[in-house]
């Protein structure tokens, strides 16, 4: 046998192991895959499935540490700013859609123990879950605030 052969069945296996770690280590490098717009969203416009595009970026960057990680995370929600076409998108220029808008009629809840007292309100402003906003009593043209609770109510008073 020929010492050539001999190298070659030696060496195989361990430039077998060098390529694959190689090829690892170049998919590790190349980082993590982040949602982008595929097109140019505007403030104001609900983000959908359609208008994302998978993007890989440099894993342990600071734009990996601000993005979004998965288009679940942006579908349904609202666009705070312009979002361009390729760029990441920061966890900081989306929101929650508003739950109350301003200027549109809004429930508006007092409950203090067994006492439960509704009302319809002019919402002042806007707001999502959570939110206090201020609301016009529409029966005596006070204006009140509130929290926005999850089913979209303005809750004043004890809860």
């Amino acid at each position: 046998m020929s010492s050539f052969g001999f190298k070659s069945l030696f060496l195989r296996p361990i430039a077998v192991a060098i390529c694959c770690l190689a090829g690892m280590l170049s998919a590790r490098a190349a980082g993590v895959e982040v949602p982008v717009p595929r097109v140019t969203i505007y403030p104001g416009q609900v983000i959908e499935e359609q208008m994302l595009v998978a993007r890989a970026i440099r894993r342990g960057s600071d734009v990996q540490a601000f993005a979004a990680s998965s288009s679940d995370a942006l579908v349904g929600k609202v666009a705070r700013q312009t979002l361009l076409p390729g760029h990441p998108i920061a966890l900081g220029a989306i929101r929650a859609p508003f739950a109350v808008k301003q200027g549109e009629s809004a429930l508006i809840m007092f409950k203090s123990g067994a006492l439960t007292i509704t009302g319809t309100g002019l919402a002042l402003q806007s707001g999502g879950t959570g939110d206090v906003v201020s609301v016009r009593n529409v029966d005596s043209g006070r204006t009140i605030k509130g929290t926005i609770g999850p089913d979209g109510v303005v809750h004043v008073g004890e809860q």
